[in-house]
């Protein structure tokens, strides 16, 4: 049985009156290929996400992690539930939310400052606004040098960073964010991690991300929301107890180690509670 989840005193009283993330008993289900039945994804979901928060969504596979970030996004709606975004509906909120995919997914005919820019030249914004933008995103990223080349001319890391760049031309309050990191090596997983929380105490985004790194949950995270699966549904919230600014570091403390040992552990029960009858493999 899935634990009642239960917050702090202290962390219930930094709720605001309207999170800018709402999700109320949020349940998906897909068809199955069976006419009578349909598959459930996620069940009874509910967490609210505030202003400037980092929650993670860390669970093993097939307990809906992507299904619901597509959810808060507009991309899917809910079989049961509610989502807010901001108070509102997220397809009216979608000039709030860029999403940043685990693949860059760059036009490979563009260059770096054309592929950052794609978004506000299908708005039709003019060209001295998109040029402002363009410039102070790729300076943003650190890439103010690679504004001509092409995506082919860019490492792995170098490639997500234009992806990133172009979700923030648009400056959105919000970032979505399904594994863009798993395709790196650890060294510039690491480091890409330590530009979003450099950039995220610029901009103060709201970020909603998705992994399967416990590592990469614990640094970036102010909570970290574990999901059972089959159907997923919220096992435990975890509030990270280590202090900010975060640097790299701190990935060598004493205190990350626990917190990382303590969300594994918290992991571990979600997995053995995501196995259908308490065995075989995960879908």
């Amino acid at each position: 049985m899935v634990r009642k989840v239960v917050e702090s005193d202290s962390a219930r009283s930094q709720r605001s009156a309207i999170p800018e993330i709402e999700l109320k008993g949020i349940s998906k289900q897909f068809d199955s290929g069976n006419a009578n039945t349909r598959r459930p994804v996620l069940q009874d979901i509910s967490l609210a996400v505030e202003r400037g928060e980092i929650v993670t969504l860390l669970g093993p596979s097939g307990c809906g992690k992507s299904t619901l970030l597509r959810i808060v996004a507009g991309l899917l709606a809910p079989s049961a539930g509610e989502v807010f975004v901001n108070g509102i509906l997220p397809v009216n909120a979608r000039q709030m939310m860029s999403f940043i995919f685990q693949d860059a997914t760059l036009l490979p005919w563009r260059t770096v400052a054309q592929n950052v820019g794609l978004g506000l030249e299908l708005e039709h914004a003019a060209r001295p606004l998109r040029a402002e933008r363009i410039a102070a995103m790729l300076r943003l990223v650190g890439l103010e040098d690679a504004g001509k080349s092409y995506p082919r001319q860019l490492s792995g890391g170098m490639k997500m960073r234009v992806s990133i760049a172009r979700a923030l031309v648009h400056r959105p309050r919000i970032l979505l964010m399904d594994e863009p990191f798993a395709a790196l090596d650890e060294i510039n997983r690491d480091r890409l991690n330590e530009e979003v929380l450099r950039l995220h105490r610029e901009q103060n985004w709201t970020v909603l991300f998705v992994t399967h790194s416990v590592a990469e949950a614990v640094f970036l995270s102010t909570r970290v929301v574990v999901l059972a699966a089959h159907p997923g549904r919220i096992a435990h919230i975890h509030e990270v107890n280590l202090p900010w600014p975060r640097e790299s570091a701190m990935r060598l403390s004493p205190a990350f180690d626990a917190e990382a040992a303590r969300v594994s552990h918290l992991l571990r029960e979600a997995t053995a509670i995501s196995r259908p009858d308490g065995e075989g493999a995960l879908g």
